[in-house]
């Protein structure tokens, strides 16, 4: 099978494509799964990049959607065929959040998914959503169910909410769908090239993030003052006063990026004063990912994809990513 290296530190200079032997049969409780598709994450940049370092000889991409090739004994959840996703947290099952770190994830902690086979242990992905391509299904492992936790599960996301999403990434832009499924109304930032689109998408409301830096007063001018419901803040300390000015009295942030830093100053006695819960997440349980995966079939959501590249197209992939131009997913099929 094909597969792809990091060769430690990292750096797209440093992702290589090999052929080495596809695994065995699976064993009691595991599945071998044909993975025909990844999506980029900037988590998975970071470690590509090396700015989070892997072991190496790392398979880097912590997603990964493909086909139940066998399945060895006790497994009853799959059977030869069915079309699977896999999950962040492989041990993370359901219930609170009970991981802190990135030694279980895949494509980090562990070996991931820019490969042609794996033998896994069978919770370590869910069916895929009927009618969804393997592109479509691998957009779901991380960004997918982010924006899910972050308005469903914590939000607690109900009709007539309001929410504002931050950019054109994947984590915004199902945040954005996900709301306007769910009866929600949305104002989204972005820049002018991309305003369009997200209008296109059902944004209730636009901001230019550039000609408007304060951003945060255009909202509360769009809310009557109230301000939004929940804010799906991935911009980290250079955007979080803007996201506290935005937020309603009570309202929920959920934390989700720091694509502008990881550390820096925090409003504190504004976000008191609001009385709003600021809750950092990464990702979502097993469970979390199973519900999710119900109600996309039932609202017919379908992921926006950016583009498509090969397994062995993943630094351009990659680099693409780094320029900014996406908007929505950017995949990997093989």
């Amino acid at each position: 099978m094909q597969v792809v290296h990091l060769t430690a530190p990292g750096g797209l200079d440093k992702l290589s494509l090999a052929t080495t032997d596809a695994p065995g049969a699976p064993g009691p409780g595991e599945i071998r799964v044909r993975i025909h598709a990844s999506s980029l994450n900037f988590h998975d940049y970071l470690v590509a990049s090396g700015v989070s370092p892997a072991e190496d000889g790392r398979i880097p991409m912590s997603d990964g959607a493909g086909v139940v090739e066998a399945v060895g004994e006790g497994v009853d959840e799959f059977a030869v065929g069915d079309h699977v996703v896999s999950t962040f947290f492989p041990y993370w099952l359901e219930g609170p959040a009970r991981v802190a770190d990135f030694k279980t994830v895949p494509g980090d902690g562990v070996d991931g998914y820019a490969r042609e086979q794996v033998v896994r242990p069978a919770h370590w992905f869910t069916l895929a959503p009927a009618g969804y391509s393997h592109a479509e299904a691998a957009t779901l492992t991380t960004a997918g169910l982010t924006a899910w936790r972050a308005l469903v599960v914590d939000g607690g996301l109900k009709p007539g909410d309001s929410v504002l999403t931050l950019g054109s990434g994947g984590v915004s832009i199902f945040a954005l769908q996900l709301a306007k499924a769910m009866g929600a109304q949305v104002i989204a930032t972005s820049s002018d090239a991309k305003l369009e689109r997200l209008r296109e998408l059902g944004a209730d409301h636009t901001i230019n993030y550039r000609d408007e830096p304060e951003w945060g007063k255009r909202v509360q001018a769009l809310t009557d003052g109230r301000g939004v419901d929940h804010v799906i803040e991935v911009g980290g300390p250079g955007t979080l006063p803007q996201s506290i000015d935005a937020v309603a009295i009570a309202g929920h942030i959920a934390l989700i990026g720091v694509l502008t830093g990881v550390g820096g100053e925090v409003p504190t006695a504004k976000l008191m004063a609001k009385q709003a819960k600021l809750q950092g997440l990464i990702v979502g349980s097993r469970r979390d990912q199973i519900e999710m995966i119900r109600a996309l079939e039932v609202t017919g959501l379908k992921p926006i994809i950016d583009r498509s590249f090969g397994l062995g197209e993943i630094a351009d992939a990659f680099r693409h990513q780094e320029s900014g131009k996406h908007f929505g997913k950017i995949c990997l099929e093989f």
